[in-house]
């Protein structure tokens, strides 16, 4: 399988699609073992199980998508020197990834497994859904090491143009949580604990392939023990790259686990819906997600390969691709969302208060296809920075302010509050269009 993928050549449409989709399919494997704790907890559980799968694993994922984000300014980096041909750049960056994301799973895996309870608390899980938060929680922390290991060698392989080992790694994992949540949730009835044990089992699986993958085949560029140690230079131009993206989908995960805690306080009932809707937009966004992450990494190559042009086809073709399935997943919510909301819950209550949020929720399946996308564009120019401005703006100003002063009306359901998300997106799209009419997105040509 080949490590280097050139991505500034042959025609753009066919180039993206081809890079894409092992991206999307590893995506939307990763979200399917993560969504499988909630659909085999949803089916042998009851809702407090279900809201404690629900609210743990927002956690969780919140420190997933903080941890690509940064690993995404590896990548960028990754691309950039790839497409200039700067192959000891590409060999010192590297080394640099392997210590730094080393060092945060140690820091970062101490801090959650004591931070547990404190947590638990601060989500305002119902008094029936405690317990099995906190063991969910704690055992999915364990397996921090794995999250941050699988996320560091993924972005490196894609920043090489190879998204297909990622694929290969993930898959097995998938098929390994599945199983064995079918065992210890459905055989064993070990409920959120059971689940969480699967879920740390398929991340370490992942990660262990990873590892062996790339120390068999290797690169096709000098790379040897000597350069894994922290290069100043590319550890600053990593952090530069990646903190703000990985701040920005912190900061929008953040957010939604704020509006979770708002939510909560509205009892089992609310709380279980929201987690159910949250897992389902997981799914609806991926394509999106894939393609956005496609556009970075093909911008940077192309950026460094000074094919400005280029790069902004790869945009154009990225946000159509990603309306074709954002419209889709609209219309569908729409049109039967029950369909879906079912899939995670036995408990028609919960099936029909999840339904009504994801009805109008599900508006910002289409404005996130612009968003996502002109954010992976600006940030595989070396303009990372913007895209956390505007989210911090839209999360703080509007997604969260607006979810607690609906919570609080009278008579107010999750349907009202479920269009807060795609108000805060629309703003945000406004500000990227006026960026990209600037211009100013060009001006880090080389980071």
């Amino acid at each position: 399988m080949e490590q280097h993928n050139d991505l500034t050549q042959g025609k753009v449409t066919f180039t993206l699609l081809k890079f894409a989709l092992p991206f999307l399919l590893a995506s939307l494997l990763q979200a399917l073992y993560g969504a499988a704790d909630l659909l085999v907890v949803g089916q042998f559980g009851d809702s407090a199980q279900v809201s404690a799968v629900a609210t743990g694993s927002q956690i969780m994922q919140t420190i997933t998508s903080v941890i690509l984000g940064l690993t995404t300014g590896g990548t960028i980096l990754i691309g950039n020197y790839l497409g200039a041909k700067k192959f000891k750049d590409i060999a010192e960056s590297v080394g640099t990834i392997i210590c730094i994301f080393g060092i945060i799973a140690a820091i970062l895996t101490v801090i959650m497994m004591i931070l547990t309870g404190n947590i638990t608390k601060l989500m305002n899980t119902p008094i029936e859904a405690i317990e099995d938060t906190k063991q969910y929680i704690f055992i999915c922390s364990c397996g921090i090491p794995f999250i941050i290991g699988y996320n560091a060698l993924s972005g490196i392989l894609r920043g090489l143009g190879n998204s297909k080992a990622p694929l290969l790694f993930i898959m097995v994992a998938c098929l390994t949580n599945i199983a064995i949540d079918l065992i210890l949730v459905g055989g064993f009835h070990m409920g959120a604990p059971g689940a969480a044990i699967a879920t740390i089992v398929a991340q370490a699986i992942s990660f262990i392939i990873g590892a062996f993958y790339i120390k068999k085949v290797g690169f096709n560029f000098d790379f040897n023990r000597s350069d894994i140690r922290i290069e100043a230079g590319k550890a600053k131009k990593i952090f530069k790259l990646g903190l703000p993206i990985s701040m920005q989908d912190g900061l929008i995960n953040i957010s939604f686990i704020i509006i979770t805690a708002v939510i909560n306080v509205m009892g089992l009932t609310a709380s279980a819906s929201v987690g159910v809707v949250e897992k389902i937009i997981v799914f609806t966004m991926l394509p999106t997600i894939a393609f956005a992450s496609a556009i970075a990494v093909m911008t940077a190559q192309n950026m460094g390969a000074r094919k400005e042009e280029r790069a902004k086809q790869c945009l154009y073709v990225g946000v159509a691709s990603s309306l074709i399935m954002g419209i889709t997943c609209f219309a569908y919510a729409q049109w039967n969302p029950t369909s879906l909301t079912a899939l995670f819950s036995r408990d028609t209550t919960v099936i029909q208060t999840a339904s009504l949020y994801l009805k109008s929720y599900s508006f910002d399946c289409i404005l996130v296809c612009f968003v996502f996308c002109m954010n992976s564009f600006f940030s595989g120019c070396g303009n990372s920075l913007f895209p956390m401005i505007h989210s911090l703006i839209t999360t703080f100003i509007i997604r969260i302010p607006v979810s607690f002063a609906l919570s609080k009306m009278s008579g107010v359901t999750l349907y009202e509050i479920g269009f807060a998300s795609p108000l805060a997106t629309f703003a945000s799209l406004i500000m990227c269009i006026f960026y990209m009419r600037s211009e100013k997105w060009n001006n880090n040509i080389g980071f």
